[in-house]
């Protein structure tokens, strides 16, 4: 066995200040190491089997590098040392969740300027790669800190998929990095489409008598579990042996050509799913559109977004190909929304011709939106309003599958949805390394179960801090952000009640919330603005874990409600210097009597109380505010963040 060191320990890593720093790995067996940095030097012996481990004292942060040298002796491979060099000492954080967690800087709002201004040697990143493991993993591997820029943010390490890092993750990152000016470190640990249970260990599962049975039925099915997801592999491997993207057939035809393709091809209007355009049916369909490109654009880089595509794409500039996002590639390819660069070589005044290819082996297909998403745009030039390309596109058919249903995935090792497999998988590995807290985004997935959540999502933040040995360990989460249509009546929403059941997890110490009622996209899960949201974490940061009193950490949060005749009174933490209405008045307030029935309210604002009424509740009972999947709501604080959505007695 030569001598090595666990996979987090690379070349421009960051260490967390003020705590224990533990380095191990392994080693021939009984031989002697010793790890060296900043002047501090520890010794320890492998054990039987090669494995060891030592203890670096505390260190403040710096924003000197330094190497840490690992030496060993005796070693008969000859491979005596190791070096990490460019090594730190900062504030280390994880960023985890679903699929908003893991968004990409370069699929979010201003991605090209973004991109182009993330310069900051001093923020460090770590991707830890997706895979899956039905026992927890000691170790992670197949990738690497990097130092912060606009390459390294657009794409990740070999391993980890090339998606880019977390945009969320990076905003929050920079702003505390501005603010405090240390070192930070990043380890984007996030997985689209995930529900909570499968970041947490069995003991954290088992812990809550309300969320036991989670665990106790999934460990008493897993027998026939596997027996199902053996039956669906077949399933999916037939259907994928019938569906299968073997050859690229309209690519001889000329259909990614700039010459037009004969005979002319029919219209849709796009966004769209194919489906339920007159093409019912699954298989590969092309679809082309001709812009007219501005004379000051040619030659420069442009910025090609075309929305989600469901399942596959393939995206031809000119008859070039500029870029593919497929399932093998990301298991949430169907809803994933595609920005392209097209280099300037290929950028012509007047004519230009986009051609994407969709292949879809099963259930809906298309180029899904949503619209606004679908744009040219140059960066370079500010001054010129992207070309929308929603609209009409010409389209042809590759191949016709017919009608493909496959099967959904059943709970099982192999799922991503299992109980504890993610935790397993990417979270295992890091619980030995100390951080300084957890940003988390995540809830879209247990949606249909929040009355279940109030006990789970605690029980995650009560699990990770007893993995990493730190009660204290700060754990700063995002509200769902609003979602779907806009109701005009006051009703149930499991939307609110999921936003509930993430508030009242609150109660525990060390904690915060990022509100994000109003930067949310009523057609798309994914909203865009992820700078917003990684500046609201950090605020709750800044407050909560630096003491900064000065920063607000949130808006308006409920504190009381009392009844003043019809009116109710309601009473606010954190106004913040004053509550705001952004606009000519409140909207978002609902009361209900005895019998329950919801109504609009009157709300106005009064020092820093709001008070509601309404004139056919003369005695309520309840009073809601932004209860709804996608609400209209408008109160603020003086420091610009929204109010928090609740409903309460009174």
């Amino acid at each position: 066995m030569v001598l090595s060191l666990a996979g987090i320990f690379t070349d421009h890593m960051v260490l967390q200040r003020d705590s224990v720093i533990p380095v191990w790995g392994s080693a021939p067996a009984r031989a002697a190491i010793t790890v060296e940095f900043r002047g501090a030097r520890a010794t320890a012996q492998a054990d039987a089997n090669g494995c060891w481990r030592v203890e670096l004292p505390a260190m403040a942060a710096s924003t000197e590098a330094a190497d840490l040298a690992v030496s060993v002796h005796p070693d008969p491979t000859g491979h005596t040392r190791l070096v990490c060099r460019d090594v730190l000492v900062g504030d280390v954080w994880l960023c985890s969740g679903q699929s908003n967690m893991e968004w990409p800087v370069a699929q979010s709002k201003d991605a090209q300027q973004e991109l182009a201004a993330a310069d900051f040697p001093l923020i460090r990143l770590l991707s830890v790669p997706h895979r899956i493991v039905e026992k927890p993993a000691a170790d992670i591997s197949d990738t690497c800190w990097q130092v912060c820029s606009g390459a390294t943010l657009e794409k990740s390490p070999p391993g980890d998929q090339s998606v880019g890092f977390s945009a969320v993750g990076y905003f929050f990152g920079r702003e505390l990095h501005r603010q405090l000016g240390v070192p930070i470190g990043l380890i984007n640990a996030s997985w689209g489409g995930t529900v909570a249970e499968t970041w947490m260990s069995p003991q954290g599962l088992q812990a809550d008598p309300q969320i036991r049975c989670v665990w106790e039925d999934y460990t008493r099915d897993l027998p026939q579990l596997k027996e199902r997801t053996a039956q669906w592999q077949q399933e999916m491997d037939a259907i994928a042996a019938r569906t299968s993207d073997t050859q690229n057939l309209g690519v001889a035809r000329g259909w990614a050509a700039m010459d037009e393709p004969s005979p002319h091809w029919p219209k849709m209007k796009l966004p769209a799913n194919w489906r339920t355009e007159g093409l019912d049916f699954n298989g590969i369909v092309w679809f082309r559109k001709t812009v007219d490109v501005p004379a000051g654009w040619a030659g420069r880089d442009l910025q090609l977004g075309i929305g989600s595509a469901d399942k596959s794409d393939i995206t031809y500039f000119n008859g070039a190909k500029v870029g593919s996002v497929t399932m093998r590639d990301r298991p949430d390819a169907w809803s994933f929304s595609r920005v392209y660069r097209v280099p300037g070589a290929l950028v012509k005044a007047g004519r230009n011709v986009i051609a994407v290819r969709v292949h879809c082996d099963r259930f809906d297909a298309g180029l899904r939106g949503p619209a606004k998403a679908m744009a040219l745009s140059c960066p370079e030039d500010s001054g010129t309003a992207p070309i929308r390309l929603d609209g009409s596109w010409g389209y042809a058919v590759e191949t016709n599958y017919g009608i493909v249903t496959g099967p959904p995935q059943p709970l099982g090792p192999d799922n991503p949805n299992s109980p504890t497999t993610l935790f397993n998988s990417l979270l295992a590995p890091l619980t030995n390394f100390p951080i300084r807290g957890a940003i988390w985004y995540q809830g879209e997935s247990n949606v249909e179960r929040a009355a279940q959540y109030q006990h789970l999502f605690p029980a995650l933040i009560r699990d990770w801090r007893r993995l990493w040995h730190n009660d204290h360990l700060a754990f700063y989460f995002v509200q769902l952000a609003n979602y779907m249509a806009t109701r005009d009546q006051p009703g149930p929403s499991p939307w609110a009640e999921l936003r509930e059941a993430q508030t009242m997890a609150l109660a525990l110490p060390h904690t915060g919330m990022a509100v994000a009622i109003d930067i949310g996209e009523a057609g798309d899960i994914h909203p865009r603005n992820k700078q917003d949201v990684g500046l609201r974490l950090a605020l709750s940061a800044l407050h909560h874990t630096y003491g900064k009193k000065n920063v607000v950490p949130s808006g308006p949060q409920f504190r009381s409600a009392r009844r003043q005749g019809r009116n109710v009174r309601i009473a606010w933490d954190y106004v913040g210097g004053g509550l705001v209405c952004r606009g000519d008045k409140l909207e978002g307030f609902a009361v209900a009597g005895a019998d329950g029935n919801y109504v609009w309210a009157e709300a106005r604002i009064e020092g820093d109380e709001v008070v509601v009424h309404s004139d056919s509740v003369p005695e309520p009972r309840t009073v809601t505010y932004a209860w709804a999947d996608n609400p209209r709501c408008n109160l603020y604080n003086a420091a610009g963040l929204p109010a928090v959505p609740f409903r309460a007695g009174v």
